[in-house]
């Protein structure tokens, strides 16, 4: 494992990377912790700011994709950012199973398939964990 890659990348992969890094933690947390109570509340606040960010920055990163350089993948950033105010206005109503399912979704879409993506060879990440 090197951080050289993540090093020499772009500002904006560097803060990608690093609100996607808070993302994880903060899910985890989130996991392991009781659900309504206060504290699941702050850190679903900090999860969604984060989320924000990283489903923001990537519209900075650009690769060649068919659309202006944007790919298929800034479809998920799109998903995400829908996806946080929905999930708000659901919990706001009183929707817990909408809310819940959401917020699952993006941790599915926007972290587990995206995130994955990001460890094809050739990508920044898969230099950082696995080597060129």
């Amino acid at each position: 494992m090197t951080l050289a890659p993540l090093a020499q990348a772009s500002l904006a992969i560097q803060v990608h990377t690093a609100a996607a890094l808070l993302v994880i933690l903060v899910t985890v947390l989130i996991f392991i912790r009781p659900r309504g109570t206060q504290i699941h509340r702050r850190l679903g606040w900090l999860w969604v700011a984060a989320m924000l960010c990283v489903a923001v920055s990537s519209f900075w990163i650009t690769h060649g994709g068919p659309v202006f350089g944007y790919s298929w993948i800034h479809l998920l950033s799109l998903y995400v950012i829908g996806g946080i105010f929905y999930a708000i206005w659901q919990i706001r109503r009183g929707g817990v199973a909408p809310h819940r399912n959401m917020m699952l979704g993006m941790v599915w879409g926007g972290l587990v398939i995206a995130g994955g993506f990001t460890l094809m060879p050739g990508r920044i990440m898969h230099a950082v964990l696995i080597g060129s």
